[in-house]
């Protein structure tokens, strides 16, 4: 029944006052007043679920090939979890030594030299629009000066980008879906990632924690972390990073020349990571052109990431040698230039400065003391990781420690570390199947917070 049957309809008026101005009841049976709100009956309005609502899709399938990824991308991931974490200790002291992401300043002179680009890009003789997608030739060449001298790398040979990471997927691009790929493991997941996003893989295989296709050369302690070539099986394209990540460990010049020897005779392209090349201690070589018949068979990726501080900035670069050809004689360069080209419009014009402010001496000198700092809290981690009497690996000649943890789960280890101690670290099985029992420590760090680190570290495993 509805409120307003109850009352007459008299009573209600078009006018306002008819709400405000005195009613009177008549009843022909009692001399009192009846009170109307009194025979009001209240009435409960229960909704009725809708009918669920379908949301609306296109006619425009997925990618089968991103579909295939096992959850998510690996550091993200990490990220997440930290951040339930904070949830659930909203007053946790969190340190980060999981993700390799740079925390000290960059050097002045660096940043003195993109501030005065950045200026000039507010005056008529400043400014500059699109630059030549291959990088600005001065970069190039002092590039080609710094880090390839005697090396027979010429500035025509190199291609300025927004990152090493950027140009794998470049270089995936340039390689397409039809060929074959074999990888360190454990190794940068990146490599991986993108082969599979490419169609270059089978479907993820839970048993064995690997995808289909994929040949995944084990790096183990008992190897030295370079795998055994002679079982490794013939692919199209190695990826190989020296210094590694996530191992720290460092290819020797004989290992190198049995790399390169290994992809002449199958006729393989090699796609050398060196993003870590300026932390070598060793005398190992630092670019994989230091092989004599390397620039046949091979290309690098490189960035100011990680020797600048670049992680935000974005500067990278790729070195196609004109000596690298296709099964038909076509030069890889020209293909990686055609993409480049169509997906990429260059480096911006204030990173490419403070790329060139690191190759001059000024330059070079800080980034030394920048890695120098990093190197200094490894050698605090590896410190004391081995006083606890763990194995560890790496640290020599990479910002990273490898640490070992047998018989356990690295997913184990990490909640361990991070529920215990407040410290996010990096689950080895994150870089592949064979990273499994081993947690990756970054030394990427302040210096009162890896020396905290360490302090916890041995309140838990003491």
């Amino acid at each position: 029944m509805s409120l307003m049957s109850n009352l007459s309809t008299s009573m209600i008026s078009s006018s306002s006052s008819a709400f405000l101005a005195p009613i009177s009841f008549n009843s022909s049976r009692t001399q009192s007043v009846s009170v109307p709100v009194k025979s009001i009956k209240i009435i409960k309005c229960v909704a009725t679920p809708q009918e669920q609502q379908t949301a609306y899709k296109t006619k425009v399938s997925r990618n089968a090939n991103i579909a295939k990824l096992q959850a998510g991308y690996l550091f993200p991931e990490i990220a997440r979890r930290r951040a339930a974490h904070l949830l659930k200790y909203p007053n946790a002291q969190v340190i980060s030594l999981g993700i390799g992401d740079t925390t000290e300043p960059i050097p002045e002179v660096i940043t003195s030299a993109m501030a005065k680009r950045s200026h000039a890009l507010s005056t008529l003789e400043g400014y500059s629009g699109y630059g030549a997608e291959q990088g600005e030739k001065a970069l190039r060449a002092a590039l080609a000066s710094a880090f390839y001298g005697n090396l027979g790398i010429e500035e025509d040979d190199i291609f300025v980008s927004d990152g090493a990471k950027c140009d794998i997927s470049r270089l995936q691009v340039v390689f397409g879906s039809d060929v074959t790929m074999a990888v360190q493991d454990p190794s940068y997941p990146a490599y991986v990632d993108s082969s599979v996003i490419m169609g270059q893989t089978g479907q993820f295989q839970k048993d064995v924690e690997k995808y289909a296709n994929i040949e995944y050369m084990r790096c183990t302690p008992e190897n030295g972390f370079f795998p055994d070539l002679s079982s490794v099986a013939r692919t199209d394209i190695i990826f190989f990073c020296s210094p590694n990540n996530p191992t720290g460990a460092a290819a020797t010049r004989e290992q190198l020349t049995q790399l390169v020897k290994f992809a002449k005779d199958n006729g393989s392209i090699i796609v050398y990571d060196s993003a870590y090349a300026m932390y070598m201690s060793d005398d190992n070589p630092r670019s994989i052109f230091e092989i004599p018949g390397a620039k046949e068979v091979a290309i690098e990726t490189a960035s100011f990431s990680k020797y600048a501080g670049f992680t935000g900035v974005r500067l990278g670069w790729t070195v196609v040698p004109k000596q690298l050809l296709f099964s038909d004689g076509f030069p890889v360069a020209r293909d990686f230039n055609r993409i480049v080209c169509t997906c990429f419009n260059g480096a911006s014009n204030i990173s490419q400065a403070g790329g060139l402010a690191c190759l001059s001496p000024e330059g070079l000198e800080a980034m030394q003391e920048v890695i120098g700092f990093y190197k200094e809290n490894t050698k605090i981690i590896v410190e004391t990781f081995n006083s606890l009497g763990f194995k560890v690996y790496g640290g020599q000649n990479a910002p990273y420690v490898w640490v070992h943890f047998p018989g356990r789960s690295s997913w184990d280890v990490f909640s361990e570390i991070l529920e215990k101690t407040h410290i996010v670290t990096t689950p080895g099985s994150g870089f592949g199947p064979g990273g499994e029992g081993f947690i990756r420590v970054s030394a990427f760090g302040h210096r009162e917070n890896v020396l905290e680190a360490c302090r916890r570290f041995k309140q838990l495993y003491n």
